[in-house]
């Protein structure tokens, strides 16, 4: 037997392997290429089509985002913008607070409690002075024994200080606006405190029901009533009112009755000097009537003396 015979037979199988041209995996890259590029595409198609300003803005937002928001900038929602988005449109004032908006609140919220405030400190300013001359008058051995004569509350309009009539005891001569010793006393010391605060002050006259014989057509209680608030006010000014702080004297007859069930009471026959809080000044100082001179907006002189509504009121 020869060699060739005995030698084993080797069977060699050559293994095939896909070679990677001929694979998918190629297809997968591609997609996602083709999906970069028409996201590119896409993307630059949007950017020349965009409006400068639009895209400043886009530029702002994506820098400082809370800035352009609070500002008042372009949402995700706007219905204008070339992003469309869903949602409200966010640009709008229902759909979002401005800053402005924000600024004006807080602005009109601290204006009206500063108001409240002067109004409180005001108030007490009032009541300090009433308190002091409620002193004055207890102290004062002249201004005492008139205790009864001399009314002070605290009204809507200010500090009111009426000085009233007594039987035995009037302030004024009968039928005239002459002022009784003891009245000009009062009023001169009156009017030493009222300097102490920087509100100005009002005066009214006031009669009782009582008709001069010679009745509408002659001097009547109009007259009297003014004449008699303008000598109460030079006796306050004898006394060291600043002239200044008067700011309306008038006369009200009898329309003001302190008691209204007996019209021919002798407290009907009364001067009624009112310390004006602010917003009664103002609401003086406001007053145009279908006559009135003055241009809209002219601040009224010093010490200038209102004329009222009624016939008879003393400027």
């Amino acid at each position: 037997m020869s060699d060739d015979a005995t030698r084993p037979i080797v069977i060699k199988r050559k293994k095939v392997v896909a070679g990677g041209a001929h694979g998918g995996a190629w297809k997968i890259a591609y997609a996602d290429f083709v999906t970069a590029m028409m996201a590119f595409f896409l993307l630059m198609w949007l950017l020349g089509s965009t409006a400068k300003g639009d895209l400043l803005g886009i530029a702002d937002y994506f820098q400082n985002p809370v800035k352009v928001s609070m500002a008042g900038g372009s949402g995700s929602g706007d219905a204008t913008s070339i992003l469309q988005g869903g949602g409200q449109d966010l640009t709008r004032q229902a759909g979002q607070i401005k800053k402005g908006d924000v600024e004006q609140k807080k602005s009109t919220s601290f204006s009206k409690e500063a108001q409240a405030e002067f109004r409180r400190k005001e108030q007490e300013r009032l009541e300090t002075l009433k308190a002091d001359i409620e002193k004055m008058i207890e102290k004062s051995p002249q201004l005492a024994q008139f205790k009864r004569q001399m009314l002070l509350d605290i009204t809507s309009e200010g500090l009111r200080i009426q000085i009233v009539d007594e039987q035995n005891r009037p302030m004024f001569d009968s039928g005239g606006a002459e002022l009784k010793p003891y009245t000009r006393e009062i009023l001169r010391q009156i009017g030493k405190s009222l300097n102490g605060v920087s509100n100005r002050i009002s005066l009214a006259g006031h009669t009782d029901a009582a008709q001069f014989s010679s009745g509408a057509q002659g001097f009547s209680n109009w007259e009297l009533s003014a004449n008699r608030a303008n000598a109460s006010r030079r006796e306050l000014v004898a006394g060291g009112l600043d002239d200044s702080k008067v700011l309306r004297v008038v006369g009200l007859a009898s329309t003001v009755l302190f008691d209204k069930n007996d019209p021919l009471n002798s407290v009907n026959r009364r001067i009624s000097i009112v310390v004006l809080n602010q917003k009664t000044e103002q609401a003086i100082l406001q007053e145009e009537g279908p006559e009135s001179e003055m241009a809209e907006g002219e601040d009224l002189p010093a010490g200038l003396n209102l004329p009222g509504a009624r016939k008879g009121t003393a400027g």
